[in-house]
């Protein structure tokens, strides 16, 4: 009598890496962060969207300070929108790691056009940890790079939620999860390339009402439609800071291309282990 042979080799499955989401967003979360991001948009291009005749207008220089102090509750709102969804101790730890690793890697640049190394580290950590994890680093991180700098001024929320955006679109990016190695980072480092761009241009938008009548060619003018500002706003632009969102987009490609497979597995290997979506329990000791 013979046996049929016994396979001692496993089957092979194939793995598919889960992508880790430190936070998680529900209904509520997208719900708030959705209405706060549209409230964002109206703080940053007021100048196009009000009507030359309309209140906003006759108080240009008033409105970004306003602006400001509306973003700043908007922006705590998110904040306690995300802790409700899921933003647990191991998630916090995280958040105050990279933050300061951000935060400190700010002013490595300051005063050389465009060195701002900050820029890819949120981008590869929005791409590992998720868009709601991503908004809240980026805020997280522009406040305490403002604190550390000081550069605390009305400036600071536009630089924050802007921040938000640039880190959680990272995260939002439509790449398979097995989507890894050179293809992975060749596209972040695109996506880092324009939305530096894109960071920079928001910035711009919050800042040039400000000029007033300084600079008359390219300042906004309340009274002026919505094609002669646009006009003037491309020229401010031209003008005050494409060479320095130009070095930003370069750095980010630059060290996204060099240092980015190394950081993605760092971490990756670090949410592993912290293992966020694992439930902590506590449990009396036995007497």
């Amino acid at each position: 009598m013979t046996r049929d042979p016994v396979t001692t080799r496993d089957p092979v499955v194939p793995r598919t890496p889960v992508r880790t989401r430190a936070v998680h967003l529900g209904p509520r979360s997208v719900l708030t962060l959705t209405l706060v991001s549209a409230v964002g948009v109206a703080a940053f291009g007021w100048p196009f969207l009000a009507p030359p005749a309309s209140q906003v207008g006759a108080h240009a220089q008033d409105a970004p300070w306003l602006f400001a102090g509306l973003l700043v509750l908007l922006v705590a709102v998110v904040a306690a929108a995300l802790a409700e969804s899921g933003l647990g101790p191991k998630a916090v730890a995280m958040l105050g790691v990279l933050a300061a690793t951000g935060a400190a890697l700010r002013p490595i640049g300051a005063g050389t056009a465009g060195i701002e190394p900050m820029f890819f580290l949120m981008v590869l950590s929005g791409r590992v940890l998720g868009p709601g994890f991503g908004f809240a680093l980026g805020n997280v991180t522009m406040f305490a790079s403002a604190l550390l700098t000081g550069g605390v001024g009305p400036w600071m929320p536009f630089q924050m939620l802007a921040m938000g955006w640039f880190t959680m679109g990272a995260g939002l990016l439509p790449v398979p999860a097995r989507a890894r190695g050179r293809t992975e980072v060749r596209l972040l480092a695109a996506y880092g390339f324009f939305a530096a761009f894109a960071y920079g241009t928001a910035m711009n938008m919050a800042g040039w009402p400000f000029l007033g009548a300084l600079a008359s060619d390219i300042a906004f003018d309340p009274h002026a439609g919505v094609p002669a500002n646009l006009a003037r706003f491309v020229a401010y632009c031209l003008a005050t800071s494409v060479g320095w969102d130009l070095g930003r987009a370069v750095v980010t490609v630059v060290l996204t291309l060099t240092l980015g497979p190394a950081l993605l597995r760092a971490l990756r290997r670090a949410t592993r282990r912290a293992a966020f979506e694992a439930q902590v329990t506590f449990e009396a000791p036995e007497r």
